[in-house]
């Protein structure tokens, strides 16, 4: 059985897959502070996933003491143990059907950062290194208590309020947590390196996520039009899907926002 170690205690994605990868892998799930005590230890791992962050690295311009991925590389002294890093769809320039020679074009501190840690891994541990260009995970409220809100968390504190914002045309890509857990097994399982798109790699409407996730609310909520302009996007997932070969469909995001839901309201 494989070993896996989760670095990252404190948001909802690390908990997650921590919670779904133990039924295939033999997981440590470690907080990013007990680096200094585990760090002599990684190179004992098959794989090791970073979700923590720091929250200078999201605000600020680039710099190494901020940035907890090039941190924990340089613990790793051997070519067995794979490295998987979690990047951001927010490296490209916005548009439809992005694949993974697209044009590169970050835009905020956070994304720039992204970037310049993909090309420092990349230098480092390239013949072990997995970079994961991720769309907007969604996912349910758990107990954990989050750096910053998901787009869920955010939604649920609008409709608390009694409103719901008309997105008319807006899409992005999403991809629920429960999804991205699956592939991320199939990653590891796979033994696959590289660069990959992680998304459903289809238009989502902002206004078929809004309404799926407020199906069963039997309040009355005010539409007021959207103001903020999206960036739109989906990515373009061929890649990867052609290799992990497991079933990614609207449907099943459709109804797992529908599951939330009705959990939420009933």
């Amino acid at each position: 059985m494989k070993k896996i170690l989760i670095i990252g205690k404190r948001g909802f994605i690390g908990n997650s897959l921590s919670k779904y990868l133990k039924k295939n892998f033999k997981i440590t799930h470690k907080s990013f502070a007990d680096l200094k005590k585990f760090g002599s230890n990684i190179n004992n791992f098959n794989c090791v996933i970073n979700t923590s962050i720091n929250k200078k690295y999201i605000e600020k311009k680039y710099n190494e003491k901020f940035d907890n991925d090039l941190k924990i590389s340089n613990f790793i002294k051997n070519d067995k143990t794979k490295y998987i890093f979690l990047s951001t769809r927010k490296v490209y320039k916005s548009k439809a059907n992005i694949v993974e020679n697209s044009e590169l074009f970050p835009k905020t501190n956070y994304s720039k950062n992204k970037l310049i840690s993909e090309n420092k891994l990349t230098k480092k541990i390239s013949k072990n290194l997995v970079v994961l260009r991720i769309s907007n995970i969604i996912g349910n409220k758990s107990k954990i208590k989050r750096i910053h809100n998901t787009f869920i968390d955010i939604f649920y504190q609008n409709i608390k309020k009694g409103l719901m914002f008309d997105n008319k045309k807006d899409f992005k890509d999403f991809i629920s947590i429960d999804k991205f857990c699956e592939i991320m097994k199939n990653i590891i399982t796979k033994d696959l390196k590289g660069i990959f798109n992680v998304s459903i790699g289809k238009k989502i409407y902002l206004n078929d996520i809004v309404f799926w996730l407020n199906k069963f609310n039997k309040k009355k909520i005010i539409l007021k039009k959207n103001k903020i302009k999206n960036d739109c996007f989906f990515l373009n997932n061929k890649k990867l899907m052609s290799k992990i070969k497991i079933e990614n469909s609207k449907k099943e995001l459709k109804e797992y926002c529908l599951t939330i839901s009705k959990k939420k309201f009933s």
